[in-house]
């Protein structure tokens, strides 16, 4: 068997949430759980995806699957989940439909302190700025 392929999964939820969601508005911070979490499977992950209130049958969602890129999707967690779908049930059924895992991380999210989420609001006020979040 070979490499088993992940599509990481984050939820883009709007900047002005940052002080009650910070998790949820910290993409990035997202990604790294996920990446962690493949790399702890001895996965890979080859794709970032990004999405808010998408429909669990949207054809960009499936693309890599069908094409074989695409072995399980994974998310940091359930709330993740249910702001990146509509309907995170429903992309549950759609995944066991397809044939194609869905996991979830299942850790703790972090705590942000006011320092973290200056860094998040930083990164993400200002990506045609250049800053990369060095």
């Amino acid at each position: 068997m070979g490499e088993v392929r992940v599509a990481a999964i984050a939820s883009l939820t709007p900047l002005e949430e940052l002080h009650h969601v910070p998790f949820l508005v910290d993409t990035r911070g997202q990604h790294a759980m996920c990446a962690r979490w493949a790399e702890d499977q001895g996965y890979v992950v080859t794709r970032q995806l990004l999405f808010y209130g998408l429909r669990p049958d949207h054809s960009a969602l499936w693309v890599d699957v069908e094409e074989g890129l695409v072995d399980l999707f994974v998310a940091a967690n359930e709330r993740v989940l249910d702001r990146a779908f509509s309907s995170a049930p429903a992309f549950s059924a759609e995944c066991e439909r397809r044939g194609v895992r869905l996991e979830t991380v299942g850790l703790d999210e972090p705590s942000y302190d006011a320092a973290m989420k200056a860094d998040v609001h930083r990164r993400l006020s200002m990506p045609t700025a250049g800053y990369d979040g060095c």
